[in-house]
């Protein structure tokens, strides 16, 4: 698994330039809260307001991430493998990002009845993608350079980039030993 995290950490801080973030289940993730109040990297809760505490722990949260810092070895260590959540690269600041993602946590069915999207689940996020035309692609890249994400296959990182008005997907083996 060690061999794993290094991976993961380098294939997630390799473009030069830009920043890294982590959109993250709560839901998912029994103690977040605790962790980014614990760790302290730069973070919103991407739904509105005062929460209550219940809503509060299963939100969605954008985090800003930074190499071989204890919160960004904690999520890729705990959490790679599990759909905690999904990797984003940028040049926008984490507000512009908050801004950006939380356009996306209400989508309406054909009956017009909202509904979230979770699209902040790496299994909803590597699905949903290939499915959209050129001009949804363009409203969910916006101001993201690339989305990383682990596949189905823990040892797997997918890699997804809006380039000439087309997905591209790529995939990288993280490990040998599978």
């Amino acid at each position: 698994m060690e061999s794993i995290v290094k991976a993961v950490s380098a294939n997630l801080f390799a473009e030069e330039g830009g920043r890294v973030f982590a959109v993250l289940d709560g839901a998912n993730i029994g103690d977040l809260l605790d962790k980014l109040q614990q760790l302290e990297p730069e973070y919103y809760c991407l739904y509105r307001g005062d929460l209550k505490p219940d809503v509060a722990e299963v939100a969605p949260y954008l985090v800003r991430l930074r190499p071989e810092t204890p919160f960004t070895e904690w999520i890729i260590e705990k959490g790679w493998g599990k759909n905690w959540g999904i990797f984003v690269h940028s040049s926008a600041t984490l507000q512009a990002m908050r801004k950006h993602f939380r356009g996306f946590l209400t989508v309406y069915d054909s009956n017009g009845k909202p509904m979230l999207f979770r699209y902040y689940d790496p299994r909803v996020l590597r699905l949903y993608l290939p499915t959209c035309n050129a001009e949804e692609l363009q409203t969910v890249f916006g101001p993201v350079i690339s989305y990383m994400l682990e596949s189905e296959d823990p040892n797997t990182l997918l890699r997804f980039q809006f380039i000439k008005n087309a997905l591209h997907q790529e995939k990288k083996l993280l490990s040998p030993e599978g």
